[in-house]
C-alpha cells in the first residue's frame, strides 16, 4: 500500500535510520535484554545522528522537521527488534512538554541536551495506589522560599534508571482535584530524589522501568513547568500524540510479526507440505492480513490529521485501544502458527508476544479509552 503521509525526504531519512539500527541497535538487542537496560552510549549515538527529537526547533539544536520523521523512527525501531530503546517516549511524549510549556530559559537549558542525547527524559505520573485516576495522586509539592518541597512515590516509570530529568506530576493544592496538579522538572541528583529498584517485568526487558521516591525533595521554583495548577490540563493536551504514538508502535509490531510468520509458514513443512498450504493456515493469515491492513489505513489517516493540526482525541483513543488489542491478538495467533518453536526465546515472535501485552495497559488502558470515546459520543 502506498503511504501518502511520507515524501522523498522522509524515505531518505528512513534509510538513514535503518542503517543506524542495523549498526547500533539490532546487534545489541540480545545483550540489552539480558542486562535489562539499554547502553547509555546508544542514546548519545542516536542524538549525534539527529535521531532524537528531530522536530525541535533549530534554535535549540533540532532539525525543525515535521512529525512524519518521528513516525519513521517509531516504526523502524520496532522493525529493528528493539522494544526497550524508548526513543518515542523521550522524543514524542516527554520532551514535547518542555517545548510547549517551558519558558525560554527552560527550553534553552534542557532542549539541546534532549536533542543530543546528553539528557534522557522520563514522565512520572503513576503511583503505587493510583493508575488511571490521575486526579487521585498523592505526591505533594509545597512552596517554600523559592522552592517546592516534593514528597511522594511514583512507579512504572519508563527510562526511570537512565533518566537525567523527569517531569513529575504533583499536587500543589490538595483541596482541588484536576486544578490542584502541577508539573515539575526534577533533575537527577537533586537531594531527596531517589531512583528506586529497576522493576522486573513480563516483557520489554531492555526498557528500564523503575520506582521513584521523593523525600523532602527541594525543587527550584524555576523548575515549575507552565502555570501552577495547570498540570492536569497539560497532560490531557498531550495525550492525543501519546496515544497515537502507542498505536504507531503496535501497528508496526503487528506488521513485522505477520511478515515473519508468513515467511515461516512458507519455509516450515508438516505432513509433507509447507504450513502455508494448509487451509487453516491460509484462513488465519488472510484474517490477520485484513486486520493489519485496516489498522494501517486508520493509523495513517490519524497521522495525517494530527500533522495537519486536527483535534482527534476521540479517534486517537479509538486507535489506542483497537490497534493495540489487534496487535496483541495477531501476535498471539502468529505464535500459534509457529507451534512449539514460537515458545522458544530464540524466535522473535516469542519476545513480541511478551512485549505486546503491556500495549493495552500503558498510556491509558483499553477500558479507559472506551470511556473517553463514550463521553465524546454524549453517553
Amino acid at each position: 500500500m502506498r503511504r501518502t503521509i511520507f515524501n522523498e525526504e522522509h524515505e531518505l531519512f528512513r534509510d538513514q535510520f535503518r542503517k543506524f539500527c542495523a549498526r547500533e541497535v539490532t546487534p545489541n538487542v540480545e545483550r540489552w535484554e539480558q542486562q535489562h537496560i539499554v547502553d547509555r552510549e546508544a542514546w548519545t549515538k542516536a542524538g549525534a545522528q539527529g535521531f532524537l527529537c528531530p522536530w525541535v526547533d533549530a534554535a535549540y539544536g533540532g532539525s525543525g522537521v515535521d512529525f512524519g520523521y518521528s513516525v519513521v523512527i517509531d516504526e523502524e525501531i520496532v522493525r529493528a527488534g528493539s522494544s526497550g530503546f524508548a526513543l518515542s517516549l523521550h522524543s514524542d511524549i516527554v520532551v514535547p512538554y518542555l517545548a510547549s510549556f517551558g519558558t525560554e530559559e527552560q527550553k534553552q537549558r534542557w532542549l539541546p541536551g534532549c536533542v543530543s542525547g546528553a539528557i534522557v527524559t522520563a514522565l512520572a505520573m503513576t503511583e503505587p495506589d493510583t493508575g488511571s485516576d490521575l486526579a487521585a495522586i498523592k505526591t505533594s509539592a509545597v512552596r517554600d522560599d523559592g522552592h517546592y518541597v516534593v514528597n511522594g512515590q511514583k512507579t512504572f516509570i519508563s527510562n526511570g534508571i537512565l533518566c537525567d530529568l523527569v517531569i513529575v506530576a504533583a499536587k500543589t493544592d490538595p483541596k482541588s482535584t484536576h486544578g490542584g496538579i502541577s508539573l515539575f522538572v526534577v533533575e537527577a541528583g537533586t537531594p531527596g530524589f531517589e531512583k528506586g529498584r529497576k522493576l522486573d517485568k513480563m516483557g520489554m526487558h531492555s526498557q528500564d522501568t523503575a520506582e521513584m521516591h521523593f523525600v523532602d525533595c527541594r525543587v527550584p521554583a524555576a523548575n515549575l513547568l507552565g502555570q501552577e495548577g495547570n498540570g492536569f490540563y497539560y497532560l490531557m493536551e498531550k495525550l492525543q500524540q501519546e496515544r497515537l504514538v502507542c498505536a504507531i508502535g503496535a501497528q508496526a509490531a503487528a506488521e513485522e510479526v505477520l511478515a515473519e510468520t508468513i515467511t515461516y509458514t512458507q519455509e516450515r513443512s508438516a505432513f509433507g507440505k509447507p504450513l502455508c498450504k494448509f487451509q487453516n493456515t491460509q484462513f488465519k493469515l488472510a484474517e490477520m492480513a485484513t486486520e493489519v491492513e485496516l489498522g494501517r489505513v486508520f493509523v495513517d489517516r490519524l497521522i495525517a490529521e494530527h500533522m495537519g493540526g486536527t483535534p482527534i482525541i476521540k479517534e486517537t483513543s479509538m486507535a489506542k485501544w483497537w490497534v493495540t488489542e489487534m496487535s496483541k491478538r495477531v501476535i498471539d495467533q502468529c505464535l500459534q502458527l509457529y507451534g512449539g518453536y514460537g515458545y522458544m526465546e530464540e524466535y522473535k515472535v516469542c519476545r513480541a508476544y511478551r512485549d505486546s501485552r503491556v500495549q493495552t495497559i500503558f498510556a491509558g488502558t483499553t477500558e479507559i479509552m472506551k470511556i473517553i470515546i463514550a463521553k465524546s459520543m454524549g453517553l
